[in-house]
């Protein structure tokens, strides 16, 4: 750990006045993750890394527990009254970092200022069933919802609050709360630690708030270094450089396990390779190979998007491009998620198949298409991108592998700018209509329902199925509809899942993590080693 002159002293004279436990004492913890937040406003982005920082800072309605369960945040309880009735608790005692009270006004504001100032990756998807708030009373407030909401608790877990009056002059637009809040002006939340200051792409400081409701955390000071490069933060971490990293490329971790001063913690991920076809008429990156046009997009044809299935080895992928750190998986979700579907069982590569039916549909030598990934994402996401490239130009497409940085791809990606595409994602409500409405239900801005599905694929069946999951406050129900509308992802094949991540953490070994099964690397999971 970083720790200061005063506090060795202060360990020293501790120890020899009869032992305090370093943990009951206060230090500097200094993290290196992979990527920051974007903003310090928490609905700027619903990227998963930008959430993970503002948990320092923000809290939450309701939390997300280490395995993505449900728990009590600044909401102590919620009640569906009627169909289209949430009534939450709120917690009392709660303060803001600036020492005023935490009341339902609050909530109303954090809920209805999201549409104004979200970016491009929008987080209104956590409030888009949103109809109207009321308040009850200071510590009482009643969602109403444009229909059955059984999920709305799922989605709240993202519902960050932040001060009505601290933030009253910094929600008008993305632009106006990117000057109050990555100023600090506006960056007053009820979490654990205070904004300190931020420097983009570098680092973000925070300090231990002493009034939190939670009780006071170990930690004086928490800095977020930005390390992108994985040979730089692993370089750090053995440096002593910083006393925690994330996201531990998979050559490594065999290598640090083996370092007697560090520590290294494996967790099971929701997050996953997911790749997309383009369902528009005329895709801009797909031709046939000597570049001219082709009469139609190919990915329309069920038969080519099979094909690529059978081209992936997915064995291959988790064990020599991922390295071992990675698990095959056979849908959108994975197996602890709220309507995985058991009967769905993973493709078997089979390219002469793949060969076969791409003849059938009419392209027995192929054609050419860009292939767009992100290098940054994910443990492995260039790897894994690299290798699926080669094994469809095994079957005879010309593929141009296109790795990109997270933050050139996602903004192309949402401008419809590509044809064929890979990135991470991450199914953080626990629940599969999270994913399900976002990425395979056609885009409807009039229901936020397909916010993330970018590229005209629309299938009336699925639509069904994710409507009907979205309004049953039967569980039972709910997860067999979930069930079906995942087995139709299977067959219909709009996206194709590749794999779900093992991360990994290093660490010195004077402290240890609790993993989570988001990654979110937290500093209230981290305290000193017993």
């Amino acid at each position: 750990m970083t720790i200061s002159r005063t506090f060795r002293t202060t360990l020293l004279a501790a120890a020899l006045l009869g032992g305090v436990s370093t943990a009951a004492l206060a230090a500097d913890l200094t993290v290196g993750v992979r990527a920051g937040p974007l903003s310090i406003d928490p609905d700027f982005t619903a990227a998963g890394t930008h959430a993970e920082a503002m948990k320092h800072i923000y809290d939450s309605l309701i939390k997300s527990g280490n395995n993505l369960e449900l728990e009590p945040g600044l909401a102590t309880s919620w009640t569906a009254v009627d169909d289209t009735t949430w009534e939450f608790k709120l917690r009392s005692g709660v303060k803001f970092h600036d020492g005023s009270d935490f009341t339902a006004e609050d909530v109303k504001f954090s809920i209805e200022r999201i549409p104004r100032v979200t970016g491009p990756n929008p987080t209104t998807i956590y409030v888009r069933r949103v109809k109207g708030v009321e308040i009850v009373d200071p510590l009482t407030i009643r969602v109403k919802t444009d229909g059955p909401a059984p999920t709305l608790p799922n989605d709240f877990i993202r519902l960050f609050i932040v001060s009505h009056v601290a933030a009253k002059d910094y929600s008008d637009s993305a632009e106006k709360a990117a000057e109050g809040f990555n100023s600090g002006k506006a960056a007053i939340g009820t979490g654990p630690y205070k904004f300190v200051s931020w420097t983009p792409k570098e680092q973000l400081v925070m300090q231990s708030f002493d009034g939190y409701w939670g009780g006071k955390e170990p930690w004086d000071k928490v800095t977020r270094k930005e390390i992108p490069n994985d040979a730089a933060r692993v370089a750090q971490l053995k440096a002593g450089q910083v006393d925690l990293i994330a996201r531990i490329p998979a050559s490594d971790v065999p290598t640090l396990e083996t370092d007697s001063k560090l520590t290294v913690v494996r967790q099971d991920s929701v997050y996953l390779f997911n790749m997309a076809f383009d369902f528009r008429e005329k895709s801009p990156q797909v031709s046939a190979k000597d570049g001219s046009p082709l009469p139609k997009n190919p990915f329309l044809d069920p038969r080519v998007r099979e094909a690529f299935d059978l081209a992936i080895d997915r064995e291959t992928i988790t064990e020599i491009a991922m390295e071992g750190m990675g698990a095959v998986q056979s849908q959108l979700v994975t197996p602890n998620i709220f309507g995985y579907n058991p009967d769905v069982k993973p493709t078997k590569s089979d390219p002469a198949k793949a060969k076969q039916l791409l003849a059938e549909a009419g392209y027995p030598n192929g054609f050419k298409v860009a292939f767009s990934f992100t290098n940054d994402r994910l443990p492995g996401d260039k790897d894994a991108g690299t290798t699926i490239a080669q094994m469809l130009t095994a079957v005879g497409i010309q593929v141009e592998a296109n790795a990109q940085p997270g933050a050139v791809y996602f903004p192309a990606n949402t401008r419809g700018d590509y044809s064929l595409t890979m990135s991470g994602w991450g199914t953080l409500t626990g629940e599969a209509n999270y994913t399900l409405s976002s990425l395979v239900h056609t885009n409807d801005p009039a229901t936020k329902l397909g916010a993330f599905n970018v590229r005209g694929y629309s299938n009336k069946a699925m639509d069904k199925l994710i409507e009907a999951a979205a309004v049953e406050m039967d569980a039972a129900k709910r997860e067999q509809l979930l069930k079906d509308a995942n087995a139709l992802v299977a067959t219909d094949r709009p996206n194709l899942t590749i794999a779900s991540i093992v991360s990994a953490w290093g660490m010195k070994k004077t402290i240890t993590i609790v993993p989570r099964s988001d990654e979110d690397t937290l500093a209230m999971n981290i305290r000193a080693a017993k």
